[in-house]
């Protein structure tokens, strides 16, 4: 089995599917692992509640659309640094903790980390939807993603409002992890906006470095 991109045809179903398998499979097992080890369960549940939306959209709409295996991969990760930062909130998480004490940092960036990575992981199977799903114009395929990862990530943040000041107000404080920056909201739209355009324009460039010039193969 070859290991497919945006712009390949062959995409097979999960039971023939052992790469998806094995993802899933350690995805849970890791799941279970963070559930049992966190030492506040209330805001684990807070924190993955858009984690389970995200697996039951994905479960639900296998059979209309399958992402490529790069697509997959890049998600897998994303969910896998997003799930362990909700272990600990991201504000206390272990290795932004590490990071923090090996390069001298002022704060601890594990939440920095995942809103760039939502860009950067997340653009490329949003493309991969869009170009192979909706079939649209290529250009809508590269900037969209862009646009979207902007908005998600506003909407993240009225989200993460209305948790802290609504719903859950004891929650609020671990959930927001703002650490004392008032301008956190803000540097976390930019840098979810920065992972995005960064990971089209690398994709761009290795496609112009593989030197296909008739279509999108990447």
């Amino acid at each position: 089995m070859s290991f497919t991109t945006a712009s390949s045809l062959n995409r097979i179903g999960f039971h023939e599917h052992p790469l998806l398998k094995w993802y899933l499979l350690s995805f849970l097992a890791f799941w279970i692992a963070t559930f049992i080890g966190t030492p506040d369960r209330a805001n684990w549940w807070t924190e993955n509640a858009l984690t389970i939306l995200f697996i039951v959209g994905l479960a639900l709409s296998y059979r209309s659309f399958k992402f490529s295996d790069a697509s997959y991969t890049l998600m897998f990760v994303y969910i896998l640094l997003h799930v362990y930062g909700a272990m600990y909130t991201y504000a206390e998480n272990p290795l932004g903790y590490w990071l923090k004490d090996a390069l001298g940092w002022e704060r601890n960036h594990y939440d920095r980390i995942v809103h760039f990575s939502f860009g950067f992981l997340l653009a490329y199977p949003m493309r991969d939807y869009f170009k192979n799903h909706f079939h649209w114009p290529m250009w809508v395929c590269w900037v969209l993603p862009v646009e979207i990862t902007l908005s998600f990530s506003a909407l993240y943040e009225l989200i993460e409002w209305a948790v802290a000041e609504v719903f859950f107000p004891a929650q609020g404080p671990a959930y927001l992890g703002t650490q004392g920056d008032i301008w956190d909201a803000q540097k976390d739209m930019g840098l979810a906006f920065c992972g995005a355009v960064l990971a089209m324009a690398l994709v761009s460039t290795a496609k112009r470095l593989a030197g296909n010039r008739r279509g999108d193969h990447a």
